[in-house]
């Protein structure tokens, strides 16, 4: 049981900060580049509480992370927060400046998990403390998370950030095309999950970017 809470304590704000400032970046680069729906709607904003899906962003990833732990012994974590409203067509130009909305969100989990390495190196220079260990476990959640946030993000797929970001490249035939795989965008993304051949797909390319920030940082825990 101790471990448990422990766990939930360590994760907590690696979790809820991963999944909202990912969707807060998505409305301050759509307000840069003239949607101010995010903004109308009170959701750019660092604030969590303007972002938190009281089942997405809390139970789901809590009841999760309990039964991982107690079936299997490692928590695992899943969640996402409430979308932050967009209107592509109010972008000064549409195509092109979804590229940069859609990069938005991954983008802003890579920053934090460079943030939570940062944070790990600070704990291991640290002087031996009670605020040492937890820190680094700390550091260790946050780049797990937001590392499997941004690969998954950036899957190929509407409408995920990766399926945006193709629309937005591909030539406006082809795009429009691809597009129309939206609807059925979750409901495809499920059955990967359940096949298991999400997990073939993402997990090289995540243990590939995980220690590719643990090299850029020397870390070594």
């Amino acid at each position: 049981m101790n471990d448990i809470i422990q766990g939930i304590a360590i994760y907590a704000l690696p979790v809820i900060f991963a999944i909202t400032l990912h969707e807060a970046a998505h409305g301050y680069v759509a307000r840069h580049f003239g949607d101010l729906t995010a903004e109308k709607a009170g959701r750019i904003s660092l604030n969590p509480l303007r972002h938190i899906d009281p089942f997405g962003t809390i139970l789901l990833p809590l009841m999760m992370f309990l039964a991982s732990k107690l079936l299997m012994g490692n928590g695992l974590l899943f969640g996402w927060a409430k979308p932050v409203p967009v209107d592509f067509n109010q972008l000064r130009q549409p195509k092109k400046n979804m590229l940069w909305v859609a990069v938005a969100g991954p983008g802003a989990n890579l920053l934090m998990a460079f943030f939570w390495a940062a944070v790990i190196k600070f704990g291991i220079s640290a002087p031996d403390g009670i605020y040492a260990k937890p820190m680094i476990l700390m550091g260790i959640a946050g780049i797990e998370i937001n590392v499997i946030l941004m690969v998954l993000n950036l899957l190929p797929l509407p409408p995920l950030d990766g399926g945006r970001i193709a629309v937005s490249l591909l030539p406006n035939k082809l795009a429009w095309k691809f597009a129309q795989i939206e609807p059925y965008g979750f409901v495809i993304l499920l059955v990967l999950l359940v096949s298991g051949g999400l997990g073939v797909v993402l997990w090289p390319l995540i243990t590939i970017t995980k220690q590719i920030i643990v090299m850029l940082f020397g870390l070594y825990v």
